[in-house]
């Protein structure tokens, strides 16, 4: 068992050398958030994005550039940062930020539920996807992020999508474009970054990533498809790759 956890566990030298850097850049996104909600007035699909988009790249950064141990210390201070946020509740604009009203009455379990499915995503795919890992970490921290912004703004065309708690939830084609899109984009460009592949490639592979984040983010549980589209991305890319 200690050997499968054994890669996720940063060391003393690192730790100390980013724990405090990740601590401030995840509380300064905490804060811009909340910020934006309770003085700012801007919707809550869009201040919890921007939280979302914010981690989730500071995610893919570290694992590209320190490796999977230091993602490990973001996801830990993240976890202790937004339980204690739904500890606290209202008092806090992190929470108010974060707590959807068309989540009502389950607003708390609909943010610790994305909240273990991003943990859950980020842990299987570093086991069974480990070289295409941080790319689902973009793919979801960008594509899915401009999904429900994109919905809330422009989606004329809803369609309903499985949900717990007895909570309604939809989602829109105009949001799953967007998620299309932005998805592709990102793909492409990190496949670039893994091999000496010709633009057209790049390019195809980027597509069928993007278009197989989309489907699978479509069809996904509400609350999940932080956890489905993170595994989707990298197993897509890792299979077609490697």
């Amino acid at each position: 068992m200690f050997e499968l956890i054994k890669p996720f566990l940063p060391p003393a030298e690192l730790s100390i050398r980013l724990l405090w850097p990740i601590m401030i850049i995840a509380l300064s996104a905490a804060a811009f958030s909340g910020w934006l909600r309770v003085k700012k007035g801007l919707r809550i699909p869009y201040t919890r994005k921007t939280f979302h988009f914010i981690v989730f790249s500071l995610a893919g950064y570290l694992q590209f550039k320190y490796g999977l141990q230091a993602v490990s210390l973001l996801g830990g201070f993240v976890f202790i940062m937004v339980l204690l946020a739904v500890i606290l509740g209202d008092r806090t604009w992190f929470y108010q930020a974060l707590a959807r009203e068309t989540d009502a009455p389950h607003q708390k379990k609909f943010i610790i539920l994305p909240l273990l499915a991003t943990a859950t995503g980020g842990i299987l795919s570093n086991i069974f996807f480990p070289q295409t890992a941080f790319i689902g970490y973009f793919v979801g921290g960008w594509g899915d992020a401009v999904g429900e912004p994109v919905g809330t703004l422009w989606g004329k065309h809803r369609y309903t999508v499985p949900t717990l708690f007895g909570v309604r939830a939809s989602r829109s084609w105009e949001g799953s474009a967007a998620v299309v899109l932005v998805s592709s984009i990102i793909a492409f460009i990190f496949v670039l970054q893994l091999g000496d592949f010709s633009l057209a490639y790049a390019i195809t592979m980027g597509l069928i990533c993007g278009l197989a984040a989309a489907f699978v983010e479509s069809i996904s549980s509400h609350g999940l498809d932080n956890l489905t589209i993170q595994l989707t991305a990298a197993g897509v890319l890792h299979y077609l790759i490697f």
